[in-house]
């Protein structure tokens, strides 16, 4: 401990655009309760860290890259290839993760982690004898109440949706395990483990309102409400400037890192269903902001979504969990194309909640669907549900609470990891 009050923390990450803002806002809140943190990511959320004045260092890796070269052949929807393509991302890069996040651990009084950095980081904790929380934004927590998030949205019995967690955990970690025991006997010096940890504690950067808290899951299992992180005061250019301010908000349509799938059908389609409506075109990882498209669709570059989305009337967007959040938190309805992951169970959440209509799977995608969600999505009852669950949402302070938990955990020991 560098002081009565103070802790050193570490925290990991690695994944796509939504992934690192909401680990960087945890970092931050950290820091600004008087803790040293430090971020561990990769190359993308670099910039990201700098703009929000975050200490950060790089783990090895190019995820655009992977993400590209995964998705560009297609994503199967069968939970033992799912699992293999995602553990695909990390594995080559496990020894090196593992290094880093030693390296970086040593003098540290504990461990947040994420995603694909878990079994490193809890192999790293379970080394140095220090505590470990989980976090993220995928309630991927054994429950009677949904399947796995990875899997299809499903009407199953309470019992199955249970066994779907244990069935599509256990795939993960047999997918993981082999890189992860192979770095703990090279870096490390410990035993190739078998199973995987049970019963860490685990903070949840999710909104209530979209997923209620289920009732079986243990007390170490926390949602604090989402992570945002705010960005700097945004002027939009002149001419979003002038295309934003008119008395009719325009549409808008980005699909943050979905690479893979067919560009220029993609704005065919969004044409033919807009019908001239005014929409903005986010580029994302697809660069559609690239092709050419009728003046009612203007292409925009990087856009903060916080300050972007209260000037809208619909996003439609891929249903990553950090867009749904900052289009609900925004108070707008959404239109959901899952195109891969838990998109799926995202775009369920947002319907229940009623502030989505029904969700178009990307490969069903066609204009006539597209321009009857965007009405639906319109209707004064999904536009009023929406401004509820995001004046609520406003009202949540999840990094505040995600920062008091930490703080528990770490105090009463319930964080050490064997």
């Amino acid at each position: 401990m560098t002081g009565p009050d103070t802790m050193r923390i570490l925290l990991t990450s690695y994944g796509t655009e939504g992934d690192t803002p909401p680990m960087a806002a945890l970092t931050r809140g950290l820091i600004q309760s008087r803790h040293e943190a430090l971020l561990l990511g990769d190359a993308s959320g670099e910039a990201l860290a700098r703009e929000a004045g975050i200490p950060y260092a790089l783990l090895a890796g190019d995820i655009r890259d992977s993400i590209e070269k995964l998705l560009s052949g297609g994503v199967s929807r069968r939970p033992g290839e799912a699992a293999r393509n995602i553990a695909s991302l990390a594995t080559s890069h496990t020894g090196a993760w593992m290094s880093a996040v030693l390296d970086r651990a040593e003098h540290c009084d504990a461990l947040v982690f994420s995603g694909l950095t878990s079994y490193v980081a809890l192999s790293v904790a379970e080394h140095l004898k220090i505590p470990a929380v989980a976090a993220g934004l995928q309630p991927a927590v054994q429950t009677r109440a949904f399947p796995n998030p990875f899997l299809p949205p499903m009407h199953l019995p309470g019992f199955c949706n249970r066994m779907t967690h244990r069935i599509v955990m256990g795939l993960f970690w047999k997918a993981f395990r082999g890189p992860v025991n192979t770095a703990r006997r090279a870096i490390t010096g410990q035993a190739p483990r078998q199973r995987m940890w049970r019963d860490y504690p685990a903070l949840l950067g999710i909104s209530p309102q979209l997923v209620p808290r289920p009732d079986d899951w243990p007390e170490h299992v926390v949602i604090t409400g989402d992570w945002p992180l705010p960005g700097s005061e945004w002027t939009p250019s002149k001419e979003l400037a002038e295309f934003l301010g008119t008395d009719v908000r325009p549409v808008y349509v980005g699909f943050g890192s979905m690479v893979g799938f067919d560009r220029s059908r993609t704005i065919e389609t969004l044409a033919a269903a807009l019908e001239g409506r005014r929409a903005l075109i986010s580029g994302g990882w697809s660069e559609l902001d690239r092709l050419d498209m009728p003046p009612n669709m203007m292409p925009i570059g990087p856009a903060p979504h916080d300050q972007l989305f209260p000037r809208v009337s619909v996003a439609v967007h891929h249903g990553g969990a950090g867009t749904c959040h900052t289009a609900s938190r925004a108070g707008i309805p959404s239109v959901v194309i899952p195109i891969a992951g838990d998109q799926f169970f995202w775009a369920n959440q947002l319907t229940s909640a009623g502030v989505a209509p029904a969700p178009i799977p990307h490969g069903k995608l066609d204009a006539a669907t597209l321009r009857r969600r965007i009405e639906e999505a319109s209707d004064g009852r999904i536009c009023e549900r929406a401004l509820e669950v995001g004046r609520l949402m406003r009202t949540e302070q999840g990094v505040k609470a995600a920062v008091a938990q930490i703080e528990e955990f770490l105090r009463t020991g319930r964080a050490q990891i064997s």
